[in-house]
């Protein structure tokens, strides 16, 4: 959550996935909560599904971009999604790529760490 609104950097598929699955989950509750109840929980279920769309718009823009730069791509091709249907195959695409090895122009492997660096505030809480 640290980084929901930095757009430099790189986010490896699980990042990015796991946040679209947790993005999707909340959104599957909130419709829910406006198919169980009466007019009144409608109306509330939709005050809270626009919410919870608007509270993770930059954070879902961000993880997003990141995840493009991971493949090495630019974030603006990000709106490549704007063409109907074949932008959002092509970033579907994109973001089931695996991403460079090694650093790349936005920064480092996110998957690539040195087992012999030590580990900063492990034993801090010990």
């Amino acid at each position: 959550m640290r980084q929901f609104a930095d757009f430099e950097g790189r986010a490896r598929r699980t990042e990015y996935w796991m946040f679209t699955l947790f993005y999707m989950l909340m959104l599957v509750a909130t419709m829910f909560l406006m198919m169980i109840g009466g007019d009144a929980a409608a109306s509330m279920g939709s005050i809270l599904f626009l919410g919870v769309a608007l509270v993770h718009l930059i954070p879902g823009i961000s993880v997003a971009v990141r995840r493009l730069h991971d493949t090495g791509k630019s974030g603006w091709l990000y709106l490549v999604g704007f063409i109907p249907l074949v932008g959002s195959i092509i970033l579907l695409v994109f973001f089931c790529t695996e991403g460079q090895v090694g650093p790349n122009e936005y920064g480092p492997d996110p998957k690539d760490f040195d087992i012999d660096a030590p580990i900063e505030g492990v034993l801090d809480d010990i």
